[in-house]
């Protein structure tokens, strides 16, 4: 279908009374409903986020969290429903209203605005607004709130400070006690191992090569005393004395040395039982007991004779020798045992060790720590940090920033011009009868010569006539009735507002109602 303006100027024309009632009609609710909604007045206040004081390469604060999640972290504990339902408690906001506790929050988040600055920057502006139905109300509402984002930000910044600052408190302490339980260890263990430590092991085998040595030198001293002892009794056994020396014989020895002689030559003549040979055996059994008396030194019966005492001192060089033998083999033993155990003590020593200085790093590293969350701590609770101060405070609104009546008024007016060219635009479409040319060509597939125009009668003439003056008087008594309308509900509204009155939240439009 082409568009032919003339015909939809026409159309508007023949049913300009209805579209001038539909206008008038939505301007006049658009009047009614800018002068009878309530005012909403905002009192608006400015935070400054100011940088920190101190430059983070001179002392650091702990807190680093942003800015940014500062802010969302207060928003949201702003909007929290405990949080919300003390602000409407304490200003009574919705005092003598029976609303239940969810239509009080939601009022009270859609009053309450917090406008924040970009995310990626460290600093800007955040305004705080309240909406209410008086100035003094909206003021004192957000002025609290300001108080409130300023009390949170402190609390989160200095809790997040001092958390930081105990924990390292409780790590420092842990690591102390950590090292002192490990350094007892170390003690326990060498006190436990004190023979057998890597640090001794030169000390041991230069020690043991040394009892090596002696305990050869032993057994040979042990040999020669043993040799010397048995060659003695064999001389002593086959001779009587203890040399072969004759220049160191008494006269008895030598008689007796002599007598032997003979009874050996005897022996070789004679048998055993010849007169001469029992009385040199009975010469030389006599001149024994003088010999032997003479080297016991005496004639008591408990004196030792030169052999005796010589055997003896062998005896007892011996069995010194044999003692010294055991206690060198012994140590010998413990020597060889602490040497072979002295790898395995290294590692088990190693791994302490290493245990140790891991712990004595981590302390090193959480007293720095300790130092810095310190400083960080100060840093927030002297407010030397990142903050939030107050630049402009909220002051009671000398005009409502709702509802915008001019506004108001125009969209009245430009729905009754959108709800018109609906309505014609419906009445175009839903009509199917033949009035165009191009309709006829479109409907029967003719193209017409001419057209000949509708000629209406003086009948239809007069009656359309007073169709539209019907139409206009029937408009201008509407919009009497209408206007009468608004300014009896503005003297009713002005009456009720000199009384005290309340606001009660309902699908979006505060309505006056007494308390």
């Amino acid at each position: 279908m082409n568009f032919d303006p003339r015909f939809y100027l026409s159309m508007v024309v023949r049913r300009l009374p209805a579209v001038i009632a539909i206008l008038v009609a939505t301007t006049l609710l658009g009047l009614f409903w800018a002068y009878y909604a309530p005012p909403v007045y905002r009192a608006e206040a400015r935070l400054l986020v100011e940088s920190p004081q101190i430059p983070d390469e001179l002392a650091a604060s702990t807190v680093r969290s942003s800015p940014a999640e500062i802010l969302l972290s207060i928003q949201e504990r702003l909007l929290t429903k405990s949080n919300l339902m003390a602000l409407s408690e304490r200003f009574g906001i919705h005092s003598g209203l029976n609303m239940p506790e969810d239509a009080v929050v939601a009022d009270m988040r859609s009053r309450l605005r917090m406008v924040l600055p970009p995310l990626e920057l460290r600093t800007g502006v955040v305004i705080v607004s309240f909406d209410a139905d008086q100035p003094d109300l909206s003021a004192e509402v957000t002025n609290a709130i300001v108080q409130q984002v300023l009390d949170e930000n402190v609390e989160l910044r200095t809790g997040a400070s001092g958390g930081t600052l105990t924990f390292f408190e409780q790590e420092v302490e842990r690591l102390t006690k950590e090292l002192a339980t490990q350094n007892a260890r170390i003690l326990e263990f060498e006190q436990a191992n004190r023979t057998s430590l890597p640090e001794s092991m030169e000390y041991r085998r230069s020690r043991q090569s040394a009892q090596q040595e002696r305990l050869l030198q032993v057994d040979r001293e042990l040999a020669s005393l043993r040799d010397r002892r048995q060659r003695l009794a064999d001389l002593y056994e086959r001779t009587g004395r203890l040399g072969p020396s004759a220049t160191d014989l008494t006269p008895e020895q030598a008689q007796l040395e002599d007598l032997r002689q003979q009874l050996a030559a005897a022996l070789v003549i004679y048998a055993p039982g010849n007169a001469r040979v029992r009385a040199l055996q009975t010469q030389v059994s006599a001149l024994e007991e003088v010999v032997r008396q003479q080297l016991g030194g005496g004639t008591g019966e408990g004196a030792l004779s030169t052999f005796e005492l010589q055997i003896a001192d062998i005896d007892a060089q011996i069995d010194f020798l044999a003692t010294q033998k055991s206690q060198l083999e012994t140590e010998l033993e413990d020597l060889d045992a602490s040497i072979r155990a002295t790898p395995a003590n290294a590692l088990a020593l190693g791994e302490l060790r290493s245990d140790f200085e891991n712990l004595r790093v981590q302390y090193d590293q959480a007293v720095q720590s300790l130092s810095e969350a310190r400083m960080g701590d100060r840093i927030e609770v002297t407010a030397r940090g990142q903050r939030i101060s107050v630049i402009d405070p909220a002051i009671p609104p000398s005009e409502p920033a709702e509802p915008n009546r001019k506004l108001v008024v125009a969209a009245g007016f430009g729905a009754g011009v959108v709800l018109t060219a609906a309505w014609l635009f419906l009445l175009d479409v839903l009509n199917k009868t033949v009035r165009r040319p191009s309709e006829m060509i479109s409907a029967l597939g003719i193209t017409p010569f001419g057209t000949v125009p509708y000629i209406a009668t003086p009948a239809e003439l007069h009656h359309r006539r007073q169709m539209i003056v019907t139409g206009a008087v029937t408009g201008v008594i509407a919009m009497i009735l209408l206007l009468a309308l608004v300014l009896f509900v503005l003297s009713s509204t002005e009456a009720k507002a000199s009384a005290p009155t309340g606001a009660v939240f309902e699908t979006g439009v505060f309505a006056p109602v007494p308390r």
